[in-house]
């Protein structure tokens, strides 16, 4: 019996948790529009940013098209993946993480407003 209750507690976590996310995403597509001058997440189009569709799993500094800072293409030659953990840091301090970076964004300070960022560039993400 108490195995039966706690697979219902796990599967009800489990909701709870899917539901927080998009709630997130929507959270972080307003949160967005501060990026939204010079990046697009829902299509692959660069701007004077590049386009962050399928940035998730994306090796720094590759996207195609886009001239990239030396700093950028150098990370992602050293291995630099976006992940939530890499896009967390580089969110919080853009210049700090990668230095030489030509975004000029100072970064958002808030730690939920990066991870609905994230939560809402994931959604454009290849599974």
């Amino acid at each position: 019996m108490r195995s039966i209750a706690f697979l219902l507690a796990i599967s009800a976590t489990s909701l709870l948790v899917s539901h927080a996310q998009a709630q997130d995403a929507t959270a972080g597509e307003k949160v967005f529009t501060k990026c939204k001058a010079c990046h697009v997440a829902d299509q692959d189009q660069n701007r004077v940013g590049p386009s962050l569709m399928n940035v998730i799993g994306r090796t720094a500094g590759t996207h195609p098209n886009f001239q990239y800072s030396s700093a950028m293409k150098e990370a992602g030659q050293k291995g630099l993946v976006w992940s939530n953990e890499t896009l967390t840091t580089y969110l919080k301090d853009p210049k700090g993480m990668v230095k030489g970076t030509k975004m000029a964004f100072a970064g958002l300070k808030d730690d939920k407003d990066i991870a609905d960022v994230i939560a809402y560039l994931d959604q454009f993400s290849k599974k």
